[in-house]
């Protein structure tokens, strides 16, 4: 027979569902529309034909949002810091890296946080350039030790010198975005091969609800002149800035989302754009903002099937949790989370690490969740289904010994079929316990620092680095 690719798949909504959803944020668009901040921003959409109010509001019809859907691009390369092409955003191919910004930073092996120091961002990219499973990296740490208006740029800096992967960065404004700009145009050896093999993606957001602030557009603006992949990502909270229904929660996402492509699409149409959305939750009983609660996954992987309806790249969640230690509660969170990812499709999962509602970091979440991806790229994986896998003759062959142990189709097959765990333990109680009874946790922080202290990145070369620290030491905030 014909070899047939069994992939499995979850799908939440039905064609009928993801239309009305689209239809929603249309009408949102054009009825009640967005303020946009920014007069560059305000005259393109004048120009094309939008109704702009004198306070900034700006009503979108629905046919300028179907041009930009399909000016953009429906797959974006991204390559390291070498070169090579490390992955390609788009369709249902899954991809995962750590978060950015974050205030503290958790201490391996205890119950207590410090401050994030510049560091710890040298030392989130060191574990994740590590670890088989992360393809990209962030700050992962918002460093409390350099001058807040350099964070970005030297975290950059510190990303870039201790991992060859993709980046995705932040930044506060058009000023340290374009330094971070120039920086890759140091390490590709010019600003065209820069703009040919991406090495950074930049992250921003617009305000909810319906608002895109000046220095928000400001980057926006500038990675579509550029041609930077952008990651432009609404953060609606349902009950608060956000319907607290979930239908109506993501059509206002994707409204949020949609405006921001149009007015990037119009001043540079093809340039790469990533949908996003952070469908978060306000908990009705704390206040608390929640990535874990059951309606932020429905949310989120309702805009992730969207963004398969627009056939467009898709911004995405994994290894997260609201537990303020890595624990019990972490650990189902993160897989939770990373196996709805894997499952549905999203394109650049980041958060990978993440605790205590988007506060905190854990580089033991880290090296814990790389183990969950593996696992679940596994699952996702699926099975070929032909005449060598359904192995009637070797059942014919061996069955009736009851010996499948010794055959060659086993021998043949067994390393590609089955998943080898690393951290997760198949010892048995006896052996476990001959082990030093460790826990799942204990034996990721026992990796954690083998990986701290034996791990040599690539180093960046001599004359690009000191190019890079130049440029660096030289930059003054506008």
């Amino acid at each position: 027979m014909n070899s047939l690719l069994q992939r499995p798949a979850l799908r939440f909504l039905t064609e009928e569902a993801k239309a009305s959803i689209h239809h929603a944020a249309l009408r949102i668009l054009d009825e009640v529309g967005v303020q946009v901040m920014h007069e560059e921003a305000s005259t393109l959409l004048s120009h094309a034909g939008c109704r702009v109010d004198p306070e900034g509001w700006v009503k979108i019809p629905s046919g300028m949002v179907e041009r930009a859907l399909r000016s953009a691009p429906e797959n974006i390369p991204v390559y390291n810091r070498s070169g090579e092409r490390a992955m390609d955003l788009g369709a249902d191919r899954s991809y995962f890296g750590t978060g950015s910004d974050l205030l503290y930073t958790h201490d391996p092996g205890g119950r207590s946080r410090h401050r994030s120091l510049l560091r710890d961002v040298s030392r989130g990219a060191l574990v994740c350039d590590a670890l088989p499973n992360l393809d990209f990296i962030m700050s992962f740490a918002h460093p409390s030790d350099v001058p807040p208006k350099k964070a970005y740029l030297w975290s950059f800096q510190a990303m870039a010198g201790n991992s060859t992967k993709p980046i995705v960065c932040t930044a506060e404004g058009r000023g340290d975005l374009a330094k971070i700009w120039e920086i890759s145009a140091i390490l590709r050896g010019s600003e065209a091969e820069a703009q040919a093999m991406p090495y950074f993606i930049h992250y921003a957001e617009p305000t909810s609800p319906l608002k895109h602030p000046f220095d928000s557009l400001d980057k926006l603006l500038f990675c579509a002149e550029k041609g930077i992949p952008v990651v432009y990502s609404p953060a609606p909270m349902a009950g608060a800035t956000a319907p607290i229904t979930i239908p109506g929660h993501v059509a206002q996402g994707l409204a949020e989302c949609l405006s921001g492509l149009v007015i990037h699409q119009l001043k540079r149409r093809g340039s790469p754009y990533i949908m996003g959305m952070g469908p978060a939750v306000m908990d009705m009983a704390t206040a608390q903002s929640s990535y874990n609660a059951p309606e932020y996954y429905l949310g989120y992987v309702a805009y992730v099937e969207m963004t398969h309806f627009y056939n467009l790249p898709s911004w995405g969640y994994a290894g997260t949790s609201d537990s303020q230690i890595p624990d019990e509660q972490a650990s189902f969170e993160a897989g939770v989370c990373t196996m709805l990812s894997c499952l549905t499709g999203a394109n650049l999962n980041h958060d990978v690490g993440y605790l205590d509602f988007g506060r905190t970091g854990s580089l033991e979440m880290i090296v814990l969740s790389d183990e969950v991806i593996g696992m679940m790229r596994r699952v996702r994986r699926g099975m070929e289904v032909d005449d060598e896998t359904l192995a009637l003759e070797v059942v014919g062959e061996a069955g009736a010994k009851g010996d499948f142990l010794s055959h060659r189709h086993t021998m043949k097959h067994f390393s590609e079929v089955q998943w080898r765990p690393a951290l997760i333990s198949r010892a048995g109680y006896d052996r476990w316990k001959q082990g030093g009874s460790k826990s799942l946790l204990e034996r990721a922080g026992e990796k954690l620092r083998r990986i701290l202290q034996t791990h040599h990145p690539v180093p960046i070369p001599e004359q690009q680095s000191g190019a890079v620290s130049d440029l660096v030491e030289r930059f003054e905030p506008p």
